[in-house]
C-alpha cells in the first residue's frame, strides 16, 4: 500500500490551516442556506457498452463547450465547480495497484472510494485510520490506498485555499452473506452502509464536515470533481487523460453558484446524479422523508437499515438531498428509472393521452410520496444505465444526438461535440416529464413509453386503487353538520379579527366573481410587528417567490401541469408497496365545505378513524397559557395517533366568553413539527376546522405549515350573513362555490409563484419567511423558517388574541353589530395608518405646485412622525450625526445627487400618456432617468421637442411580456432594465385587459386594439441563473453602451441571488421593496409577498461584500421612498441609486384612490380613457420640484453626518443607531443589528462600485468577424455575402450587428437581403436575436434555445447540412423558446422545434415542421405555420395573430388549449396566405414536407386547422364593419375598439 507522488503544484496553505471551502458562516443578513445553483450538464455513452478513453475525452470536451453555463467569482480562475462520473476504469486501476504493490480482484469484487481529506497530515492520518477500522469492522478488506495526482497550477486563490488532499481507497468485497448471491446490488449496498457510517463517525473525528468527504464509494462508478472551472477539470486530474482510463459512460457537470464561495464537495456529479435546477419543495420533502423513516422496513437492508438513517443529509444542497433519496430508493430495491418516476412524476392528472396503467402508477405512488417539485434536468447513472429526465413543465434545456458509431451525446446544449453530418442518426430533446434511458448492458435506448409502461405494468396499480382509494363522493353523506348560528356571527367575527373591509373588499368579490380581488398602488401600511392594531398570526409571514434561479409558473395558462389535490389518511411504507398502502381519501382541493367535513368526522370507512381536538384556551391567557394549550393539543394528538386515529380535526368551534381560539396557524404548525419529531407525522392527516381563515394567504399558510385540509366555517356563515344583509346578490350555493373556487385557485397561484406545481408538494414545505416573530417562537413552532430581526413572542401573540376577544366579548355589552372599518387595503378614517394619507398627500402637492421647500419640510416631518406611528423599519433607526457638521456649501451639489434618481417602471398602458411623458421630461431636465415600464415606447419620443425637452425614457425595461422590445427600442436606452419581479406582485405576471388596450397602446406594444395582453409570470428565456446571464449578454450585445440593470424584489436569500446576478455580469442591481408597485395585483400579493427594501438591500450589500463582488455592480433601491431621510438611510444600507414611483405620481396629482386597475382614475394619471385624461393637471415642474426638494433634503442630512459626497455614505451602517426610546410593545422585541452588520473583509475588498463588468463582447463572433465583414453594407448598403463556421460557444450572433445597422440606418434597416450570411454548424443560444430588416441568416446545422429572440424584421432560414441522413421533420433542429417577443421578420425552419415555439410572437411570420408543448403561447400577432405535429397546450394565452397547423392525425383539438382560441377551417384568403408561406419554405429550405404539400395542395389545405384567437377575430370583424360603414385609418380602428370594448362576450383579460 504505497503512495504515489503528487504532481508539481503551486504553493499550498501551510499544514494545519486546512480551509473548509464552505465559505463564511451565517452573519448579519447573509445565510449560506439560501445559496442557489444552476449549471450545464451532459453525458456521452456508448450504446453497446464499449469502453474507451475516447468516451471520457469526449465528455470532457462537452464540459468545456458548456463553460459559459458555469460561472466564476471575484477571481477569473476560480470556478463554481465541475466534475465527471465514469464507470470504474479497471485496467487503469489494476495497473496502478500493481505499481503500488497491491492486487485488485476482478471488477465487481472491489469498490473504490474517492476521498477529500484534510491537508493537515495528522488529521488526515486520523481520518484514514478510522476509515480503515470501519472497513475491517464491516467485514471488508482494505486493499490499498492511492494518491490522486492533481495539477493545481491554474487554480485561483480561493480554490487553492480550500483544496483538499485527494486519495482513493480500494476495498475488497468481504465474505458473502447468504442473500448476496441473488442480489447484484448487495456489495453496492454494503459500500453505501460503510459510507454512511464513515460520514458520521469519521467526520466527527476530524472536526467538521469540510475536511472529510466521500465523493463516491462504489464498485461501479467513480466521481472526479472539485471547485473548478469546466476547462480546468481535464488538466487538474491527469488520470482522466491516461490511455487506460476507459469507460462506456461519462457524465459531466459545470456549476453556476450564486455565491463565489462554493465548496469543493458541492460540485457535481453527486453519487448517482447531476442536477441542473432547483427543488423548490425541499423543506417539505425532507420533513416528509424524515417523518416516514419510522415506517421503513427493508428486506434488502435488513438490520443495516437503522444504521443508514436519516436518509437525507440536511447540510447538503437540494441536489445532494435528492441524490440521497434516489440512491436510497435504488439500493432499497426500486429500479433506477422507477425511483426517478416516483421522485419526479409526470403531470399525470390532466394528461388525456396518458395510458391508464401509467396514470395508475403515478396515482398509487402519490399516496406514498409527494413530488420533489421544481425545474430540473437530471442526468443519472448507476454505471450500467445512464439517462436523463426533465421536470414536468420542461423548464430546462436538454438535447441529444444518436450517432452511427453508437454514441449517445446528451447535453444542455446542442453542438457541444463535433459530429460529421452523415454520422448523426437522430437529433432529439428531452420533453417535459419524459425520460431518456440508455441501457449499455442491453445495448439500446429504451423509449420513454416502453420503459414507463413496463414499470407501470409490474403491479396491478389500477386494481389496488379501485379497491382501496376513496373520494369524498364515495363516503356516505353525514347525518348532520353544524348549523350556522346567525345570532352570533358578528360576535365571532370580532373574536377572529374580521373587519368590514374583509367582507367588502375580500370575501364579497371572491363569492361574486370566483377570483381573488385585485388592488393597486402598493402598500404603505405598517408591517404586522409595527402595527398598533392586533394582527392575525398569518400577517407575520411573507410568501416566498421565485426570481432568477428558478421560474414561477403560469397556473392559469399552464394549468395542465398543476394539481390542487390532497390525500387524507395514513401513508404506507414507501419501500414495500402493498395494495392497502393507497388506502387514502383523495380531495380535489384542500378546502372543505361543512358537509364534507362532517362526512370525514363521521366516516366509518375501513382504514379511517377521525377524532376532533379543541384549539381553544382560557380567554385572556398570557403567552405561557398559549404555549401550554399547544402542548396539551400535542399530547392529545399523540394519544389519538396511538389509538389508531388517522384523521385529526383541529377545531376552534366553541369560542365564547371563557374560551378563546388558539391561532390556527400556531396550532397546526406546532403540532406538525411535534409529530415530525415523534416520527408519527405520516400516520395522520391534520384537518383544520376554524373560524379564523378567510383569505388566500391564510389557506396558503395553513397548508404550507402542515394542514392537509381546511374548513373555514365562519367564512361560510359570513357569506350567509352578507346575502341576508343584501351586501351580496347571489344565492348562498353560488357564493360558497365561487368563494371556494377563488380560494383554491388563489392557493395554486401562490404556490406557482415559487415554481411549484402541486399543492401536495407545497404541503408542509414552509415556503415563507417570518417577519417580526421571535426566534424562540419560530424555532419551537415553525422550525426551519427564517426569522431575521426577532420580534413578537408568545406573550405578544396572546395579547393580540386577547384584544380581539375583548372586542367580541366586552366586559359591558357594547355595540356588537359593527365591525371595525379595517383600512388595510384603502385608507379609512379611524382605520389602519397609511403613510400617504389625505394630509401628507395635500402637503406634498402644495409644496411641489408652489415650489415651496418649507412646505416640503412639513410634509417630510409628518411622514416621519415616529412618535405617533412606526410605519417602516427605517423609522426605528436614528442617525449618528457628526460632532462637527460639514458646511452645506461644501456638500456636493444637488445636480450630482439628482443624477442618481430614477422614476419607477410604470408602463405606458398602466398610466396615461400625459403622466408618462411628464415624468420623462422632468427626469431628463434634472439629469436623472425615467423608465418606460414594460409597455414599450412610442418612437416619436426619440426626437427632442422644439423647446429642447426630451420625452425619451433613459431606462428601457425588458419584462416577461417583451411588449415593444425591438432593436430600435434597445438602441435608444442609456440603461436596459430586466424586470425579474415587481414589488406589488413578485413571482406573478400581469394582464392588461382588452378595454384598456386603446389603439395608441396597441401600436406601441405591437398588438391589436381591444385585445387583452398577458405578461407571463416567468421570462421564458430565464429559467435559471445562467439563462439570466445569457439575456444580459444578449441585451449588452444589442446596445454595448447601455448599462444592464436587473430588478429583484426583497426576500430572504435575495443577497445570494444578487451575487449570482453580479456573476452574470449585470451592471446595476435594483432591490425593490414589497410596498411599491402601481400595477394591479391580487391583494394577497400586495400584502403578503416580499419584504421591506431595508432588509433586501442590506442583505444584498453584505452578501456582495462578502463575495468580493460589490465593486462590480451599482446597487439601487426603491419602494415608497418619500423623503431625503429615506434616501440617506438607503445609501447607508448600501444603495448608490434611488427610485421613486408613488411620490412622483402624487406630485403629478394622484390622490391614492387605488383604482388604477379599473381605468377610472379621477385625476387622469392611471387611465387611458380620453375623458379622464383631460383631468390631468400635472406638470414636469411639479416632479422637478419633488426631486430637487429630496436632493436638498439629502444634502442637509449629509452635512449633518459630516460627509461631502454621497459615495462616502454608501454602506456606512456605523452611522446608524437603533432607537432605544421605543414605547411600542411589539416593536420592542425587534433586533435590527443584522441590518446594520458590516462584514469583516480584507481592506482591498470594495464596498462601492469601482469597476466595470467585463461582458466579454470583444470575443463575440460579431465583434471578431461580422462587423468587419459587413462594413460595406453598414457604410452604404453594398450587398455582402459570406459563409462561416459556427459552434455552440458563439452566442447571440447577429445582435451587435443589428444594433449597428439600426443606429446607422434607422429601424427600417437595409434593403432586403443586403447582408446574406450562411453559417455551418451548431449555433449558440440567441442566434439571430433582434435581427433587423435587410439581413438574412441561413444556418445549415441546428440551433440552441432562444433562436431569433426579439426578431425585428430580419429573415432566417434553418435547414440540415448537406450529407444529413436523418429525416428532418422527425428531428429537433431548433431549441426551446424560439422567436420570443419577435415583432417582425420571417423564418423558415426545416425540422422540428422544441417547447414554447413563437412564445409572445407579436408580428413575425414563421414556418416549422413540428413543435413541442406550449406552441404559440401568449402570441399577440404574426403568423405561424406548423407543417407537422404540435405538442400539448398549443395556443395557451394566445390573444392575437393566426396559426395554421397541419392536423394529419385529426387529434390536434385535444392538444390545443381552446380557452382563448377558436379552431376553424381555412377560407380562401387563409389558403392563399398559407400557400405562400409553404411555397417560400420549400424554396428556401428544400423541404420535402413542403413540396409534398404543394404537390397535392387541394387535398392538403383541408387538413390544416386555423387557430384564431376569439378576441382577435372579434376585433377583425368589428374593423371590417367599420370600414364597410365608410370609416378608414385611425377612425376605423377607434370605432372597432369601442365596439369590441362594449362586447360582453370578450374573453381576454379579466
Amino acid at each position: 500500500m504505497g503512495r504515489s507522488k503528487r504532481r508539481k503544484s503551486r504553493q499550498q496553505p501551510p499544514e494545519g490551516q486546512a480551509s473548509s471551502g464552505e465559505g463564511p458562516a451565517q452573519q448579519g443578513l447573509y445565510d449560506p442556506r439560501y445559496e442557489h445553483d444552476a449549471c450545464g450538464t451532459g453525458f456521452v455513452a456508448h450504446l453497446k457498452g464499449r469502453r474507451s478513453p475516447a468516451i471520457v475525452a469526449d465528455a470532457l470536451t462537452v464540459l468545456e463547450n458548456l463553460s459559459h453555463r458555469g460561472a466564476r467569482g471575484a477571481e477569473p480562475n476560480t470556478g463554481d465547480g465541475a466534475g465527471i462520473l465514469t464507470q470504474l476504469p479497471h485496467a487503469f486501476f489494476a495497473a496502478e495497484a500493481a505499481r503500488l504493490g497491491f492486487h485488485l480482484p476482478p471488477p465487481g469484487d472491489y469498490g473504490v472510494g474517492m476521498l477529500f481529506l484534510p491537508r493537515d497530515a495528522a488529521r488526515r492520518a486520523a481520518c484514514e485510520g478510522q476509515l480503515a477500522a470501519l472497513i475491517a469492522a464491516e467485514g471488508h478488506t482494505l486493499l490499498g490506498w492511492r494518491d490522486v495526482p492533481t495539477d493545481n497550477r491554474d487554480l485561483g486563490a480561493a480554490a487553492l485555499a480550500s483544496e483538499p488532499v485527494m486519495r482513493q481507497v480500494f476495498i475488497g468485497r468481504g465474505p458473502a452473506r447468504p442473500a448476496d448471491d441473488a442480489d447484484p446490488l448487495a456489495f453496492e449496498r454494503r459500500l453505501f452502509v460503510l459510507r454512511r457510517l464513515a460520514e458520521r463517525q469519521v467526520v466527527g473525528a476530524a472536526d467538521g464536515p469540510q475536511v472529510f468527504y466521500v465523493a463516491s464509494l462504489s464498485s461501479c462508478t467513480l466521481v472526479y470533481k472539485g471547485m473548478l472551472l469546466a476547462e480546468q477539470l481535464r488538466a487538474y486530474f491527469p488520470d482522466l487523460s491516461q490511455p487506460l482510463f476507459d469507460s462506456a459512460i461519462a457524465l459531466v457537470h459545470s456549476r453556476f453558484s450564486t455565491n463565489t464561495f462554493p465548496a469543493w464537495k458541492r460540485a457535481h456529479p453527486n453519487r448517482i446524479l447531476a442536477h441542473n435546477g432547483e427543488i423548490n419543495t425541499i423543506k417539505g420533502n425532507v420533513n416528509a422523508m424524515k417523518a416516514r423513516q419510522a415506517l421503513f422496513r427493508s428486506a434488502a437492508f435488513g438490520p443495516d437499515l437503522a444504521r443508514v438513517l436519516p436518509i437525507i443529509d440536511e447540510d447538503g444542497t437540494d441536489s445532494a438531498m435528492i441524490d440521497n433519496a434516489l440512491e436510497f430508493l435504488v439500493l432499497a430495491g426500486r429500479s433506477l428509472p422507477e425511483a426517478i418516476m416516483m421522485l419526479i412524476p409526470e403531470p399525470w392528472e390532466k394528461h388525456a393521452e396518458m395510458s391508464a396503467a401509467k396514470r395508475a402508477f403515478y396515482a398509487y405512488h402519490s399516496a406514498l410520496m409527494e413530488p420533489w417539485d421544481g425545474p430540473a434536468s437530471i442526468a443519472f447513472s448507476d454505471g450500467a444505465l445512464v439517462g436523463a429526465v426533465l421536470d414536468r413543465n420542461g423548464l430546462r434545456p436538454s438535447r441529444y444526438y444518436v450517432t452511427a458509431d453508437d454514441r449517445v451525446i446528451m447535453a444542455s446544449e446542442v453542438g457541444v461535440l463535433d459530429v460529421p453530418a452523415g454520422q448523426v442518426l437522430y437529433k432529439g430533446r428531452l420533453q417535459p416529464g419524459r425520460m431518456l434511458l440508455v441501457d449499455t448492458v442491453a445495448g439500446r435506448i429504451v423509449a420513454d413509453d416502453e420503459l414507463k409502461e413496463g414499470i407501470a405494468a409490474a403491479r396491478p396499480y389500477a386494481d389496488w386503487l379501485a379497491d382501496h382509494q376513496l373520494t369524498l363522493a364515495a363516503l356516505p353523506p353525514a347525518a348532520g353538520e353544524h348549523a350556522p348560528d346567525h345570532d352570533t356571527v358578528t360576535e365571532r367575527q370580532h373574536a377572529f379579527g374580521y373587519t368590514f373591509e374583509d367582507l367588502r373588499l375580500i370575501m364579497a368579490p371572491m363569492a361574486r366573481d370566483g377570483i381573488e380581488p385585485l388592488g393597486s398602488m402598493g402598500d404603505d401600511t405598517p408591517v404586522a410587528v409595527l402595527s398598533q392594531r392586533p394582527q392575525l398570526l398569518y400577517n407575520y409571514f411573507r410568501q416566498l417567490f421565485a426570481q432568477v434561479t428558478n421560474p414561477p409558473i403560469d397556473a392559469i395558462r399552464e394549468e395542465l401541469v398543476t394539481s390542487s389535490a390532497m390525500l387524507l389518511g395514513a401513508e404506507g411504507d414507501l419501500l414495500n408497496p402493498r395494495p392497502e398502502d393507497c388506502r387514502r381519501i383523495r380531495l380535489q382541493t384542500p378546502l372543505l365545505t361543512n358537509a364534507e367535513l362532517a362526512q370525514l368526522r363521521e366516516t366509518d370507512a375501513p382504514g379511517f378513524r377521525a377524532a376532533t381536538l379543541p384549539m381553544l384556551y382560557p380567554a385572556g391567557g398570557d403567552g405561557a397559557a398559549l404555549g401550554a394549550a399547544v402542548a396539551t393539543l400535542c399530547a392529545a394528538a399523540d394519544d389519538a395517533v396511538a389509538a389508531g386515529v388517522n384523521l385529526l380535526i383541529l377545531s376552534d368551534r366553541g369560542v365564547g366568553r371563557e374560551l378563546a381560539p388558539i391561532p390556527a396557524l400556531l396550532a397546526v404548525s406546532g403540532l406538525h413539527q411535534h409529530l415530525i419529531a415523534a416520527g408519527t407525522r405520516t400516520l395522520v392527516s391534520l384537518i383544520v376546522e376554524s373560524g379564523e381563515p378567510r383569505e388566500v394567504h391564510h389557506y396558503a399558510c395553513l397548508i404550507g405549515y402542515g394542514a392537509e385540509a381546511v374548513n373555514p366555517y365562519l367564512a361560510f356563515e359570513t357569506l350567509h350573513d352578507l346575502i341576508a344583509r343584501r351586501l351580496l346578490d347571489v344565492s348562498y350555493e353560488t357564493a360558497a362555490a365561487k368563494y371556494l373556487k377563488a380560494s383554491a385557485k388563489g392557493v395554486v397561484k401562490v404556490i406557482s409563484k415559487m415554481g411549484i406545481s402541486t399543492v401536495q408538494s407545497y404541503h408542509g414545505a414552509q415556503i415563507f419567511e417570518a417577519l417580526g416573530l421571535s426566534r424562540a417562537v419560530v424555532e419551537r413552532y415553525f422550525t426551519g423558517t427564517p426569522t431575521r430581526i426577532e420580534g413578537a413572542d408568545l406573550d405578544v401573540l396572546a395579547a393580540e388574541a386577547a384584544q380581539r376577544h375583548v372586542a367580541a366579548y366586552p366586559p359591558r355589552p357594547a355595540n356588537g353589530h359593527t365591525l371595525e372599518v379595517g383600512g388595510r387595503y384603502q385608507y379609512r378614517n379611524g382605520g389602519e395608518f397609511h403613510l400617504f394619507n389625505p394630509s401628507t398627500i395635500h402637503k406634498l402637492q402644495q409644496a411641489v405646485r408652489g415650489g415651496d421647500y418649507a412646505a416640503y419640510k412639513q410634509y417630510a416631518a409628518e411622514v416621519h412622525d415616529r412618535e405617533t406611528h412606526l410605519a417602516t423599519l427605517r423609522a426605528l433607526l436614528e442617525f449618528r450625526f457628526a460632532p462637527a457638521p460639514v458646511p452645506l456649501e461644501e456638500v456636493e451639489p444637488a445636480e450630482a445627487i439628482l443624477r442618481r434618481f430614477k422614476t419607477g417602471a410604470m408602463s405606458y398602458g398602466s398610466i396615461s400618456r400625459e403622466a408618462h411623458e411628464t415624468l420623462a421630461i422632468a427626469m431628463n431636465r434634472v439629469g436623472g432617468k425615467s423608465n418606460t415600464g414594460e409597455g414599450g415606447e412610442d418612437p416619436a419620443r426619440y426626437v427632442p421637442d422644439a423647446n429642447g425637452d426630451s420625452r425619451l425614457s433613459a431606462i428601457k425595461q425588458v419584462a416577461s411580456g417583451r411588449f415593444g422590445v425591438t432593436i430600435e427600442y434597445l438602441t435608444q436606452a442609456q440603461e436596459i432594465q430586466i424586470k425579474m419581479a415587481q414589488g406589488a406582485k413578485p413571482g406573478e405576471g400581469g394582464q392588461l385587459p382588452g378595454h384598456k388596450v386603446y389603439p395608441w397602446i396597441a401600436r406601441v406594444r405591437h398588438s391589436t386594439p381591444g385585445v387583452g395582453l398577458i405578461s407571463p409570470p416567468p421570462h421564458h428565456d430565464i429559467y435559471s441563473i445562467e439563462d439570466l446571464a445569457q439575456l444580459i449578454y444578449d441585451l449588452k450585445s444589442a446596445n454595448p453602451a447601455a448599462r444592464i440593470n436587473v430588478k429583484l424584489v426583497s426576500e430572504v436569500g435575495v443577497g445570494t441571488v444578487a451575487a449570482g446576478v453580479a456573476k452574470g455580469h449585470a451592471d446595476v442591481i435594483l432591490i425593490s421593496g414589497h410596498d411599491g408597485g402601481t400595477g394591479a395585483s391580487p391583494v394577497s400579493s400586495i400584502k403578503h409577498a416580499g419584504l421591506p427594501w431595508e432588509l433586501g438591500l442590506a442583505e444584498t450589500h453584505q452578501t456582495l461584500v462578502l463575495n468580493n463582488l460589490r465593486s462590480r455592480v451599482r446597487l439601487e433601491t426603491d419602494g415608497q421612498l418619500k423623503t431625503g431621510r429615506d434616501v440617506v438611510i438607503a445609501a447607508l444600507l448600501g444603495a448608490e441609486e434611488f427610485g421613486f414611483a408613488t411620490g412622483p405620481l402624487v406630485a403629478m396629482g394622484c390622490i391614492m384612490m387605488r383604482v388604477c386597475h379599473l381605468d377610472t382614475c379621477p385625476v387622469g394619471v392611471a387611465t387611458q380613457n380620453p375623458e379622464l385624461r383631460r383631468r390631468f393637471t400635472g406638470r414636469p415642474e411639479h416632479v422637478v420640484n419633488f426631486m430637487r426638494f429630496i436632493a436638498e433634503d439629502v444634502r442637509e442630512h449629509m452635512a449633518a453626518l459630516g460627509v461631502r459626497t454621497l459615495d462616502e455614505l454608501v454602506g456606512r451602517t456605523d452611522l446608524l443607531l437603533v432607537r432605544d426610546d421605543l414605547a411600542h410593545a411589539k416593536a420592542a422585541g425587534l433586533d435590527l443589528s443584522p441590518l446594520l452588520f458590516r462584514p469583516e473583509v480584507a481592506p482591498e475588498v470594495g464596498r462601492t462600485c469601482t469597476q466595470a463588468q467585463d461582458h466579454g463582447l470583444e470575443h463575440s463572433l460579431d465583434r471578431t468577424t461580422l462587423l468587419a465583414l459587413c462594413a460595406p453594407a453598414l457604410a452604404d448598403a453594398t450587398p455582402v455575402t459570406a459563409t462561416l463556421p459556427i459552434r455552440n460557444v458563439h452566442r447571440t450572433v447577429g445582435a451587435l450587428l443589428a444594433g449597428e445597422i439600426v443606429r446607422r440606418h434607422g429601424p427600417q434597416g437595409l434593403p432586403e437581403d443586403t447582408i446574406r450570411l450562411t453559417f455551418e454548424g451548431s449555433a449558440g443560444q440567441s442566434f439571430a436575436a433582434f435581427l433587423p430588416p435587410g439581413v438574412t441568416f441561413t444556418l445549415a446545422g441546428d440551433a440552441n434555445d432562444y433562436l431569433a429572440k426579439g426578431l425585428s424584421g430580419g429573415k432566417l432560414i434553418i435547414k440540415p447540412p448537406d450529407g444529413t441522413v436523418f429525416v428532418p421533420e422527425e428531428n429537433i433542429i431548433v431549441g426551446n423558446v424560439a422567436f420570443y417577443g419577435a415583432t417582425s421578420g420571417e423564418a423558415y425552419i426545416r425540422g422540428a422545434a422544441g417547447e414554447r415555439f413563437a412564445v409572445r410572437n407579436s408580428g413575425a411570420s414563421a414556418v416549422v415542421e413540428a413543435v413541442g408543448d406550449h406552441g404559440c403561447e401568449y402570441m399577440t400577432g404574426g403568423r405561424v405555420a406548423v407543417l407537422g405535429p404540435a405538442g400539448r397546450n398549443f395556443a395557451a394565452g394566445m390573444s392575437g395573430g393566426v396559426a395554421y397547423v397541419l392536423d394529419a392525425a385529426g387529434d390536434f383539438a385535444g392538444r390545443c388549449n381552446t380557452d382563448m382560441v377558436d379552431l376553424l377551417p381555412l377560407d380562401e384568403a387563409d389558403a392563399r396566405e398559407l400557400n405562400d408561406m409553404v411555397w417560400k419554405h420549400a424554396v428556401y429550405t428544400g423541404s420535402t414536407v413542403a413540396w409534398h404539400l404543394l404537390g397535392a395542395w387541394d387535398e392538403a389545405r383541408g387538413r390544416f386547422v386555423k387557430v384564431l384567437p376569439k378576441d382577435y377575430g372579434r376585433v377583425l370583424r368589428a374593423l371590417a364593419e367599420a370600414e364597410a360603414a365608410g370609416l378608414s385609418g385611425d377612425e376605423a380602428v377607434m370605432a372597432a375598439f369601442e365596439a369590441n370594448r362594449r362586447d360582453l362576450a370578450r374573453v381576454g383579460g379579466n
